[in-house]
C-alpha cells in the first residue's frame, strides 16, 4: 500500500477516470465564491457564485445560486439565478430560475414561475449538413433577376424596370 515499489493500475480503473462516467460532480459549495471560468468533462453543480463561464457535460445551478457568464453543456437545468448566456443540446428552467440573457437550445422546458428575460433560439444542425455535397454554393442559390430585367406583368406582358417606374408616377 504505501511501498516504494512501482504502482500497478488496472485497466478497467484508468478507464473509468479518462472517460468520467462514473466520476462524482464537481460541487460548487453555497459558501464557495469562485472568479474565473469553470471547465470539466464531467458534471458540475454550482450552489455558490461564480462570475465566469462554465462549459461542462452537465450543468445544474442550484436555488440560491449565482453565475454571471455564458453556461454551456449537453444538459443545463437552472433553479438559482444565471446573467448571461445558455447554450445546451436540453436546456430546464425549474420554476425557482431567474435567467437574464439568451437560451440557445435543442430542447427547453420552463416551468411556471420561472424568469427569463433574454432571446429563447433553437439551435438544429447546421445547414451545410443539410446540403448535399455534390451541390455547389452556386448552384444552391437561387439566381436573382437584375434591377433592369423585364418580367411578365400579370396580364402577361413584359415591360422593363424603367417603364414600370414611369408608370406609378
Amino acid at each position: 500500500m504505501f511501498s516504494k515499489g512501482s504502482k500497478q493500475v488496472s485497466a478497467g480503473t484508468e478507464s473509468a477516470r479518462s472517460t468520467g462516467k462514473a466520476s462524482v460532480p464537481s460541487i460548487i459549495s453555497a459558501d464557495l465564491r469562485i472568479n474565473g471560468d469553470l471547465v470539466s468533462a464531467g458534471d458540475v453543480q454550482v450552489d455558490g457564485w461564480v462570475a465566469g463561464d462554465i462549459q461542462s457535460r452537465n450543468v445544474v445551478v442550484g436555488q440560491g445560486a449565482t453565475v454571471e457568464g455564458e453556461v454551456q453543456g449537453e444538459t443545463v437545468r437552472i433553479c438559482g439565478t444565471v446573467k448571461g448566456s445558455i447554450k445546451a443540446d436540453q436546456v430546464v428552467l425549474e420554476k425557482t430560475a431567474k435567467v437574464t440573457g439568451d437560451v440557445m437550445h435543442k430542447s427547453l422546458a420552463i416551468e411556471e414561475g420561472a424568469y427569463l428575460e433574454g432571446m429563447c433560439k433553437r439551435i438544429d444542425a447546421p445547414a451545410a449538413a443539410q446540403v448535399p455535397a455534390a451541390m455547389s454554393t452556386q448552384a444552391a442559390k437561387p439566381a436573382l433577376p437584375a434591377a433592369n430585367e423585364m418580367k411578365p406583368l400579370l396580364g402577361g406582358e413584359a415591360k422593363p424596370l424603367g417603364e414600370k417606374l414611369a408608370a406609378i408616377r
